[in-house]
C-alpha cells in the first residue's frame, strides 16, 4: 500500500487525510493490470482517457513507476492511425485479451495522451521517457487532426469501418483543446515545432469560446457546462460568468453536481471536475465545497461510487470507478498548488495556439488568447 507520507500533499481540510489519500492510491494500484493497464475496475472495460487520467493520479502520489506502466500499455496498444480504441475488454482474472470491446476511435480518447505525457514529464523531469512518448503522441495527434472540421470543431470519431463521424462534441473539443495545447508545449520543449497545430488549436479554441452552433446540442450535460473552462479554451470573466449562468441548475449543495438534467443524479467525476474548473478561474473556496460535498461517496476501502441517485437515496451505479478515485486526487492536488498538475489545469504555461483569422493580410499572427 502506498505510505501516507508519500501522499501527506494530498492532505485537504474535510476532504482527505494523508491516510485516505494513500488508501484511495492503493485502490487505484489494485486494479491496475500487471501490463500497466487500469480498468474502470477489475472485470470492466477499460478506455484510453479515464486510463490516462488514473496514471495522473498516480503520478500525484509519487507513484511514478506504476504510471509508466499505464503509459506503456497505451504505447503497446496504439492502432498504426495513431488512435485507440474506445473501450478494451479485461479478460478474466485481469489478462490482457487485447480485443476491443467497442471498435469505434473518438477523438479526445486519443488526444488525451498528450495531458497525460506532459504531466508524467513534468513530474519526474525523465527526458528518455519523453523521447520514447513523442512518436505515440504525434501520431495520436495527426489521428485527431485528422478529424477537425472546417469550423475548428473536431469530429467526434471513426466507426469501426473507418467511416468519421463529424459531428462535434462541446465537451470533447474542450478536452482535446488541452490536449493540443500540451502537446505544443512537448513540441515546442523537443525544439520541433508544429505550426499546424498551433493552427488547429487557435481554430479549435475559436470554435469553443465563439461557435456554440458548430457542436452537437448537449447543453443537459454538466461536461458541456464547465469543460469549455476547465479545458482552458475559455478563461477570466468569460469563464466566470459561464459558471454563475448555470450553476443552480446543476449543482446540488451538500451533495454535488448532476450529471444530466433533469435526473436527480450526482456524480463524483463531474463533481471533481468543476472543482479542477474553479480552481481554474481562482475559485478555490468554492472547489473545495464542492469537492467536500462529494464525502458521502466515499466507501469503507477508500475509493468512490461513480454516483448517487438522491431521490431515492442509493448509490448508483454500484461500482467504484478508478477514474472517479483518480478525479478527487487530481483536484486536491491543483487545490494543493502540485506543479505538474496546475500547469496541465491552470494552463498558465503552455501554448495557445494561433488564430489563422486573427490578422489583416500582411500582418504578423497573434496569439489567440480572448474570444
Amino acid at each position: 500500500m502506498t505510505s501516507p507520507g508519500r501522499t501527506e500533499h494530498l492532505v485537504l481540510d474535510g476532504v482527505l487525510t494523508a491516510e485516505q489519500a494513500a488508501q484511495t492510491v492503493a485502490g487505484i494500484l489494485a486494479a491496475q493490470r500487471a501490463d500497466g493497464a487500469i480498468p474502470w475496475f477489475r472485470g470492466h472495460h477499460l478506455d484510453p482517457w479515464d486510463h490516462t487520467e488514473s496514471a495522473m493520479a498516480l503520478d500525484v502520489a509519487g507513484e511514478h513507476e506504476a504510471a509508466e506502466r499505464a503509459y506503456g500499455w497505451l504505447a503497446a496498444h496504439q492502432n498504426t492511425d495513431g488512435s485507440w480504441y474506445a473501450a478494451y475488454a479485461d479478460g478474466p482474472d485481469g489478462v490482457d485479451t487485447g480485443d476491443p470491446q467497442d471498435a469505434g476511435k473518438e477523438s479526445n480518447f486519443t488526444a488525451y495522451i498528450a495531458v497525460g505525457v506532459w504531466h508524467h514529464y513534468l513530474a519526474t523531469g525523465d527526458d528518455r521517457f519523453l523521447d520514447r512518448m513523442w512518436p505515440v503522441v504525434f501520431a495520436a495527434v495527426e489521428f485527431v487532426l485528422g478529424l477537425q472540421q472546417p469550423g475548428g470543431q473536431i469530429g467526434w470519431k471513426r466507426e469501426s469501418d473507418g467511416t468519421v463521424v463529424p459531428d462535434g462534441l462541446l465537451t470533447g473539443s474542450s478536452s482535446i483543446h488541452q490536449a493540443l495545447r500540451c502537446a505544443l508545449a512537448i513540441a515546442e520543449y523537443r525544439e520541433e515545432p508544429q505550426p499546424d497545430w498551433e493552427l488547429a488549436a487557435g481554430a479549435l479554441g475559436h470554435a469553443v469560446r465563439s461557435h456554440p452552433e458548430r457542436f452537437l446540442d448537449k447543453n443537459h450535460y454538466s461536461m458541456d457546462w464547465y469543460y469549455p473552462v476547465l479545458g482552458g479554451a475559455l478563461t477570466g470573466a468569460a469563464a466566470k460568468a459561464r459558471i454563475e449562468d448555470r450553476w443552480d441548475e446543476f449543482v446540488v449543495p451538500g451533495l454535488g453536481v448532476r450529471c444530466v438534467l433533469p435526473n436527480p443524479w450526482v456524480t463524483g467525476g463531474e463533481s471533481c471536475e468543476l472543482a479542477l474548473a474553479l480552481w481554474a478561474v481562482g475559485e478555490s473556496d468554492r472547489a473545495l465545497e464542492i469537492l467536500r460535498s462529494i464525502g458521502h461517496l466515499r466507501a469503507e476501502n477508500g475509493m468512490y461510487w461513480t454516483g448517487y441517485v438522491f431521490e431515492d437515496e442509493k448509490v448508483w451505479p454500484v461500482e467504484q470507478t478508478t477514474w472517479t478515485a483518480a478525479s478527487l486526487l487530481l483536484a486536491v492536488a491543483a487545490l494543493g498548488g502540485d506543479g505538474p498538475t496546475t500547469a496541465v489545469f491552470g494552463g498558465l504555461g503552455l501554448p495557445v495556439g494561433l488564430d489563422p483569422d486573427c490578422c489583416r493580410p500582411g500582418q504578423a499572427p497573434v496569439l489567440d488568447d480572448a474570444s
